[in-house]
């Protein structure tokens, strides 16, 4: 039997070696509660009742409740109203923003008809000028017209060349009847 529990021995104390000889990690709150309660149970040597125990941390917990929820109703509150007052600044930026965007919208609208306006009468003006420049490089059109006039002249000479001569046909018909007799 001494060799068993010197065989236990050694095993146990190997394990608890490899814990110690481990690197210290930050242990979890699970752990820290564990060992809180472990530590409490030895110092207390066993006086404490199971009630006794269950009804200090119930009555911790609920004062760490207690103090959390005094200390967030403020914050709520003035987040919460923080939050409002944000929202609705930001609503009433957009309202401008909007407004303004509207007013920007029938401005550039009344700008584009404007421009619409100009455009067609800018390429209304730019049409005369060019048939102006047609009409003033097109020397046949003038030559023509100096033809006609030259034409027109001299038909009028040739018509009171006409008329004269026909003047003294009649006058030279009328007066040789008379001789005849």
């Amino acid at each position: 039997m001494s060799s068993l529990y010197s065989r236990s021995k050694d095993l146990s104390s190997r394990s608890r070696k490899s814990l110690s000889d481990s690197p210290p990690s930050s242990p979890s709150p699970s752990t820290k509660t564990f060992r809180q309660d472990r530590a409490s149970r030895s110092d207390s040597s066993g006086v404490d009742s199971l009630s006794d125990r269950l009804s200090s941390r119930t009555s911790t917990y609920t004062r760490r409740e207690n103090r959390l929820a005094s200390l967030s109703k403020p914050d709520e509150d003035s987040t919460s109203k923080d939050y409002k007052k944000l929202y609705e600044d930001a609503l009433s930026e957009n309202e401008k923003l909007k407004s303004r965007l509207e007013d920007s919208k029938q401005e550039l609208t009344k700008i584009r008809s404007q421009l619409d306006r100009v455009t067609q009468e800018k390429e209304a003006l730019e049409k005369r000028v060019s048939d102006m420049e047609e009409e003033l490089k097109t020397p046949p059109a003038l030559a023509r017209l100096q033809a006609l006039r030259r034409g027109n002249a001299r038909l009028l000479v040739e018509n009171k060349a006409m008329l004269r001569t026909l003047a003294r046909l009649s006058q030279t018909a009328c007066l040789p009847e008379s001789e005849d007799l």
